[in-house]
């Protein structure tokens, strides 16, 4: 077993989102693929360290989160979109988008605590060049 830090993930996780390619490829996936940035930032997590997930783990993480990002993350998400493209008839706008991002953060660090509980159940394997990425983007 492979005990992972979440606050190390989370630092991890924030450096390489700021990164501006790296946030536009990650949302990129999230909008036209589906895919989920966290899970996508744990994957790039694992390769950094050089440990590598299977399939079936791969599966297990996607269902760790999946009930967590659908009543929580991505109805708060729409709620901020709408929100976005309403903002002229919203006097309190400004107010109202920074709390919703705020909340929106800790509900992705909350996620990201999921993910990390779930993948310190594995055995993870050491790997080269793993790109669990990959296993992501053809699931």
């Amino acid at each position: 077993m492979n005990l992972l830090n979440k606050d190390a993930f989370w630092q991890f996780a924030c450096t390489l989102y700021a990164e501006p390619q790296q946030q536009t490829t990650l949302l990129a996936m999230q909008d036209q693929q589906g895919k989920n940035v966290n899970l996508c930032l744990l994957l790039f997590y694992l390769d950094s360290l050089k440990l590598s997930i299977n399939n079936e783990q791969l599966a297990c993480l996607i269902n760790a989160i999946a009930l967590f990002d659908t009543h929580a993350l991505q109805p708060l998400r729409s709620a901020r979109y709408y929100l976005k493209s309403n903002k002229d008839s919203i006097p309190d706008y400004a107010l109202i988008r920074k709390e919703l991002l705020s909340a929106e953060l800790k509900l992705e660090k909350q996620q990201q605590h999921i993910l990390i509980n779930t993948v310190n159940e594995f055995t993870l394997l050491e790997a080269k060049n793993p790109n669990n990425i990959e296993l992501y983007i053809k699931a």
